[in-house]
């Protein structure tokens, strides 16, 4: 478990929008589905217990009739600064933790994402298979969203 660096993925964006505006998006079920999945696509929260030690698990059905599930514990909260998680995206990833960092700047809000992965070889694999294209059109939809607030 040795270099972390080479071990995570990372993602920064600022929102022209408040603190709490993109902080409340990512931890209300309502505000959650509107921009988890990819555009086009219904996300349904089946369970989300924001509080150290709760897990929360979102269910993205799939035009073929199968569905992709996220799921995770939340394992560290410091209200409006930092959220820790496991997660698991199935069928494509496991084992990783997600990290997101949030820092006001007036009416701004910096945001960092990273998520760890187990090994260097897995990171690098989750790189290939689309990392920055998936997180990035979600938070796409999650700058739309805040944003328009």
């Amino acid at each position: 478990m040795s270099n972390l660096e080479s071990r995570t993925l990372t993602i920064e964006k600022t929102f022209n929008a408040p603190l709490k505006v993109v902080w409340d998006a990512w931890t209300q079920s309502e505000q959650i589905v509107k921009w988890w999945a990819p555009s086009g696509m219904e996300m349904k929260v089946s369970e989300h217990n924001f509080e150290v030690g709760g897990k929360w698990k979102y269910v993205m059905p799939m035009p073929d009739g199968s569905e992709f599930v996220s799921e995770g514990v939340y394992k560290e909260i410091i209200d409006y600064k930092k959220i820790v998680s496991s997660a698991d995206f199935k069928p494509m990833t496991s084992n990783v933790e997600l990290i997101a960092l949030f820092d006001a700047h007036g009416a701004q809000t910096k945001f960092t994402f990273s998520v760890v992965h187990p090994t260097e070889e897995y990171c690098k694999q989750q790189e290939e298979m689309g990392f920055y294209n998936g997180w990035g059109s979600a938070f796409e939809r999650l700058q739309q969203l805040v944003e328009v607030q």
